[in-house]
């Protein structure tokens, strides 16, 4: 007699929640190169940055507490604060402050596209996490689509293109970092510590390099209230769950649809022109994301 397996109700549903994931964070990562182009445009790129961290470590440590997650200390707590001030503080402070300098957010983009490259080979020495030649070949059409979708956009000051750069490694090896010694932290507690470490380092920067001012009050709440809400909590706590769950290299692969799905968001969103470049991008990065990622 046949033996039938019954499977659990909420089985197929449970696995469709993590693949949700990546494509849900893709395009809320991207969403914060078009609220940072507004935010800029009405105050100081520290300043916008200061906001954002505080605000939203405020908000998520209320949502911690709420919650009774566990928070880390002693050492593991040292771990969490470096993560968060590579991650955040200087990533984000590095990308403001070019685009404060007018480099355009697809060219940000373009450069953070480049993540998944530095950390598969920070990773490989770090943390032991071998990569096939299979995954090599979508490191390369990632790269490949990153270059496609902003291939039109290639106007900028080697200054802006220096922060860029910075902010890229700081979130290479803050990711690599964080896999490493604080991989299981608590999403909520562990983000909340971040952003609560990193807001002092860059409100004090703001008083010490900006003249901290807002010109325009509605487009400054808008863009800080999307960048709390959307980018620093939403797209924090999805990566930092991704990357308890998963290796960091196969995490760091959907950074290469960040340009191609930014230049999307700023035609829809901006009125920014859409280069058939962009499209090609978007479709070669992703059949480079699915052979990285592909187990």
């Amino acid at each position: 007699m046949a033996v039938q397996v019954v499977r659990p109700a909420g089985s197929r549903e449970q696995a469709k929640g993590p693949a949700l994931l990546p494509p849900l964070f893709v395009v809320m990562w991207s969403s914060a190169f078009v609220a940072g182009v507004i935010g800029v445009g009405a105050a100081p790129p520290l300043l916008l940055t200061f906001a954002r961290f505080a605000f939203a470590g405020v908000l998520l440590t209320g949502i911690a507490l709420a919650a009774r997650s566990p928070w880390p200390r002693g050492r593991r707590l040292a771990h969490v604060a470096v993560a968060g001030v590579l991650v955040q503080a200087v990533q984000f402070g590095a990308f403001y402050t070019a685009l404060g300098m007018h480099v355009p957010a697809a060219v940000l983009a373009l450069v953070q596209g480049l993540n998944p490259v530095v950390v598969a080979l920070v990773a490989g020495r770090a943390l032991g996490e071998r990569l096939t030649p299979r995954q090599w070949l979508g490191f390369a059409l990632g790269a490949a689509g990153v270059g496609l979708a902003v291939a039109d956009r290639l106007s900028f000051s080697s200054a802006g293109i220096a922060l860029a750069v910075v902010g890229l490694l700081a979130l290479s090896l803050g990711t690599v970092y964080q896999k490493r010694f604080a991989g299981d932290m608590d999403v909520r507690s562990g983000t909340a510590v971040q952003f609560l470490v990193s807001a002092p380092l860059v409100g004090l920067a703001s008083l010490l390099l900006e003249t901290p001012r807002v010109t325009d009050g509605a487009a400054f709440a808008g863009a800080v209230g999307w960048l709390v809400l959307v980018n620093s909590i939403g797209a924090f706590l999805l990566l930092n769950t991704m990357l308890r769950d998963a290796p960091a290299s196969r995490v760091s692969t959907l950074f290469f649809l960040t340009p191609a799905v930014t230049a999307v968001m700023a035609w829809l969103l901006a009125g920014q022109s859409l280069h058939p470049l962009a499209v090609a991008g978007l479709a070669v990065g992703g059949a480079g994301v699915l052979l990285a990622t592909r187990r």
